[in-house]
């Protein structure tokens, strides 16, 4: 393989490599086939008119053309023009379905489905990211400013995945990129022949002059090259995991966990917003988490992934903590008594292959976590995050947790929490406008305690304040979007928590929001199933003597704790687990059909049963057979098959004009070989071959006709001389092959031909009708075979009949 056909493969292979990190963004992965065919073709495209050669700048025009029309085949074909070449409409049709795919991505939490929209942004990037790539490394020589879009490629895919993209994709693409530069590296030394390689060591080099011959090992700069590579590319790797500053970068997840060894490290703040509003409108309520748990009770089952306990005016977030190794047996929660009345369960989760992560989703609070990889324990949240990438995706684990059961008396008699906890959990922004401390002050007023406020408060927002559950109102958890809140009333589980935490610490109520899941629907195996639209989002306060307390002021959300209801039972003291298979169903986490529900409830399945869904989601076919077949026929018409002579050419020339064999007769074909090239040469720049002439005469022709003088008019004549030794001489003496002269000849007529001429010569040479005579003669063979055995066959056929009467008596 030539050099160029080395890098424009690396080059492919490089493209490909980094496109792999995008796989994860999308929950089906037939779209990455039809964009690596689609990448190979414009690589082959681009591979082919190098060979002609075309200009640069044209080259990579004919590759995006092609480019573009694969695109239209593939999404806008009912648009095109004949079904293959884009025009108006079809443009019209791309600008569409961008549009869609930009409002998909926005809407979709990742994986998302695999919209046309956006499959045509992935499919269409990566060939952008190949024509530029093709174009830097293979077309201009340039292999290492090649290594910017796929720093940009990998970027992207990087920024867009939950906890960012995995080390094996960051691995693969700088392998690729590594691969490129080898393979540069390796066409530069070839054209400098044999290479200067140092003191002479073995055989393999010349001992007086300390070259390299091509038989030897690779070249010193080139295993120095792979050093420097294999070096580059291992420090990459591990000075991330040795820097927990580094986390979260390029290798790092967002919200992953930070420190080596045991114990120590910290947690990086989190926002899970927009990702929490994109589960609650996917089209498709997918199955996050399936577990099993040996409490009856699963109304009030809720799995919490995180708590957002820092409230700056901007958002609701998670603050920076230090994290230790998961203990055996989780401390006891924060300001439990043992006077109130808890119930230990244990459960199994399963999580979803393709749900991935960093925090575990727990319930609250987890006295003991069971699991394998990499977790840490952040103990005011009392919450498992993962380390060094560690994530959510397939895990198993086994959990145990409290079920408390508070009454009210004892919410209602909580004592002043600690001033430490007291002093960080009320404090909200200066810029908090007074309308939310003024609208709290309202609400709770008469209230003679704190649990009496928040109990009020859930109720205003739940059902005595007039407000409706929207998901699609736009989403934020800054002032402005809380003061918006409570003028329009509607909103959905982020405005409801975040809006009553902070009305809570303008009370002095230490409050904080925690993020993660609904109990979920029963299944008739026994299992409870929690898919994406139970994400939910609820505000904790706490109470001294109780700890954190779950609050519900979401309206036909989740379920309201009995603690907050008038008829709640008094508690008895702590009774042991009580451990029985789940039979109950379980209530759904919506509400039941009335006439008042709202039009977007109804869309997205709120309304009715557990056994309701929302409407099916968009869904990938797969790989369009049909079209591609069309799109391969279009290629080989309008790029393969007008190229069909050139290619011919190009591989008969190279077979004539190949090295000598050692026999005299091998010699002597070569020759002839040699001299039937340059009056093909001739042949395609419109001198006609004339058989009858002598080698000699033929040259005189050639060089007439042709326009040839100097050194090309003399190398004619040197190839008929030696022809002419070939044919008549008894002990010809001839150079070997007649390559340094065909090519002197083929310089020549094409400095003496006009533009046109020389173009006819490259794209359609006339010596190609050679071929048709091939074809021909090969025809009358096989008609002439066919012919004799046929008359074979029938002779055969008549002695056969005429056996039986031979046969008589």
């Amino acid at each position: 393989m030539s050099g160029r056909g080395r890098m424009a493969l690396c080059a492919t292979a490089a493209t490909l490599m980094t496109a792999g990190a995008l796989l994860p963004l999308i929950n089906k992965t037939s779209w990455f086939l039809t964009a690596a065919v689609a990448v190979v073709i414009q690589a082959g495209v681009g591979a082919l008119a190098r060979r002609v050669p075309l200009a640069r700048p044209l080259t990579v025009t004919v590759q995006a053309f092609v480019a573009l029309v694969m695109l239209t085949v593939v999404f806008a074909m009912d648009s095109a023009i004949g079904g293959v070449l884009p025009g108006p409409e079809a443009f019209q049709e791309f600008a569409r379905l961008l549009t869609a795919g930009v409002e998909d991505v926005g809407r979709y939490a990742i994986p998302a489905p695999a919209t046309e929209g956006i499959r045509l942004m992935l499919i269409g990037g990566v060939l952008l990211i190949a024509l530029a790539v093709d174009a830097l490394a293979v077309t201009f020589r340039s292999a290492a400013p090649a290594g910017l879009p796929l720093l940009a490629l990998y970027s992207v895919a990087a920024g867009l995945s939950p906890g960012g993209a995995s080390w094996l994709w960051f691995v693969l693409a700088a392998s690729g990129y590594l691969l490129l530069l080898l393979a540069e590296g390796r066409d530069r030394l070839s054209q400098w022949g044999r290479v200067f390689g140092g003191a002479p060591r073995t055989g393999g080099r010349t001992a007086a002059a300390g070259f390299e011959t091509a038989g030897g090992s690779a070249p010193v700069p080139v295993r120095t090259g792979r050093r420097i590579g294999a070096v580059a590319l291992g420090i990459a790797l591990v000075v991330p995991a040795s820097l927990p500053a580094l986390d979260g970068g390029l290798l790092g997840g967002a919200g992953g966990g930070s420190g080596g060894g045991s114990g120590g490290g910290t947690i990086s703040a989190v926002n899970p917003l927009v990702s929490l509003q994109n589960s609650l409108n996917q089209p498709e309520d997918r199955e996050v988490l399936r577990y099993r748990t040996n409490t009856q009770d699963t109304e009030h089952f809720y799995l919490r992934i995180v708590a957002l306990d820092q409230f700056d005016g901007s958002a609701w977030k998670s603050a920076e903590r230090r994290i230790d190794d998961v203990p055996d047996r989780l401390p006891r929660p924060q300001g439990l008594s043992t006077d109130v009345r808890t119930t230990e369960i244990n459960s199994t989760v399963s999580a979803a292959g393709w749900y991935s992560q960093s925090y575990l989703p727990l319930p609250y609070p987890a006295t003991q976590v069971g699991i394998d990889g990499r977790w840490r324990y952040e103990p005011s949240g009392r919450t498992l995050v993962g380390d060094r990438g560690q994530t959510t995706r397939g895990v198993r684990y086994t959990v145990s947790s409290l079920t408390v059961r508070p009454t009210r008396e004892q919410l209602a008699a909580a004592t002043t929490p600690p001033a430490g906890l007291l002093r960080e959990y009320t404090e909200v922004p200066e810029a908090l406008p007074q309308v939310v401390r003024s609208t709290a002050l309202d609400v709770t007023k008469g209230a003679s305690n704190d649990y009496e406020r928040a109990v009020r408060l859930q109720d205003w927002f739940a059902s005595d304040g007039g407000f409706r559950y929207d998901t699609q109102v736009q989403s934020g958890s800054g002032t402005a979007a809380i003061v918006r809140f409570l003028r329009d009333k509607e909103g959905f589980c982020v405005h409801f928590s975040f809006s009553m935490a902070a009305m809570a610490r303008t009370l002095g109520i230490p409050a904080r929001v925690a993020v993660g899941f609904t109990p979920g629907t029963a299944q008739s195996d026994g299992t409870m199933s929690v898919g994406l639209r139970d994400a939910h989002a609820w505000p904790e306060l706490y109470f001294e003597g109780v700890g954190w307390t779950r609050f519900e002021p979401t309206p036909s959300r989740g379920s309201v704790p009995e603690y907050t209801r008038q008829d709640t039972p008094s508690g008895s003291a702590s009774d042991p687990a009580q451990a029985q298979p789940s039979t109950s169903a379980a209530p759904s986490a919506a509400p039941s059909v009335t006439d008042s529900c709202p039009p977007q409830m109804r869309k997205l399945g709120e309304c009715g049963g557990v056994a309701q869904q929302g409407g099916a989601g968009p869904t990938d076919t797969g790989i369009p057979v049909g079209r591609l077949v069309l799109l391969a026929l279009a290629v080989v018409l309008v790029v393969l098959l007008p190229l069909l002579p050139l290619l011919w050419r190009s591989q008969v020339r190279a077979r004539r004009l190949g090295s000598v064999g050692r026999t005299p007769e091998d010699v002597a074909a070569r020759t002839l070989s040699g001299w039937r090239e340059i009056t093909d040469s001739a042949w395609d720049y419109g001198v006609a071959p004339d058989d009858s002439q002598t080698p000699r005469k033929a040259a005189a022709r050639i060089v007439r006709l042709g326009g040839l003088d100097g050194a090309s008019a003399d190398a004619v004549h040197r190839a008929a001389g030696a022809v002419e030794q070939v044919l008549y001489a008894p002990r010809p003496a001839v150079p070997g092959n007649l390559t340094e002269e065909a090519r002197q000849v083929r310089a020549g007529l094409r400095g003496a031909a006009g533009r046109g001429a020389r173009l006819r010569a490259v794209l359609a040479p006339r010596s190609a009708v050679r071929v048709v005579w091939a074809v021909s003669a090969r025809w009358a063979g096989v008609r002439s075979r066919w012919g004799a055995s046929r008359w074979t066959v029938e002779r055969w056929a008549g002695a056969l009949r005429r056996r039986p009467s031979r046969q008589r008596g």
